[in-house]
């Protein structure tokens, strides 16, 4: 089924246009002094793993499939990939130039759950939605016992600027 936004969205010319027609915006990163967003080598962008925080507040915790629904899940992961978003930006200056190559996707899962690229696919939905072909990617979807803050997911990314 296709949403209305995924219409409104294909229409539009740049990756700018595109996340606007999503209704959703890129959020300004608050630095760690701990670790960097983005670490650039050769052509290569390493994307730290980001938590779905939305105006400096954690949106969810718990365990999916205990504590959290498959559908909240996904929200957040769409979350945590606008803040990866948000560090590849940083890293080439441009959405238009961001090209994703891998997504490694974490949900705090209990051992029966199963469903882990379900999450991950509302993550790769936004990519491929705001990007276009550069949001297509290599993926892995991984089931984790914790993760930092109780979150429910995280997502860590390699991109290349386009």
């Amino acid at each position: 089924m296709i949403k209305s936004h995924e219409i409104s969205a294909a229409n539009t010319d740049s990756a700018s246009d595109r996340l606007q027609a999503t209704a959703l915006a890129l959020p300004e990163l608050r630095d760690n002094p701990y670790y960097v967003h983005h670490r650039t080598v050769g052509s290569s962008i390493y994307i730290s793993g980001q938590l779905p925080y939305k105006d400096g507040w954690l949106l969810g915790q718990g365990v999916v499939g205990r504590d959290v629904e498959l559908e909240t899940a996904k929200e957040l992961a769409r979350h945590a990939a606008l803040n990866c978003l948000a560090a590849a930006v940083q890293a080439v200056g441009d959405l238009d130039r961001v090209r994703i190559v891998q997504m490694l996707v974490f949900v705090a899962s209990t051992p029966d759950f199963g469903e882990q690229s379900q999450v991950a696919n509302a993550a790769s939905e936004l990519l491929i939605e705001v990007l276009g072909e550069n949001g297509r990617h290599a993926r892995t979807a991984i089931g984790a016992a914790g993760l930092p803050l109780n979150s429910p997911v995280e997502i860590q990314m390699i991109c290349t600027a386009a």
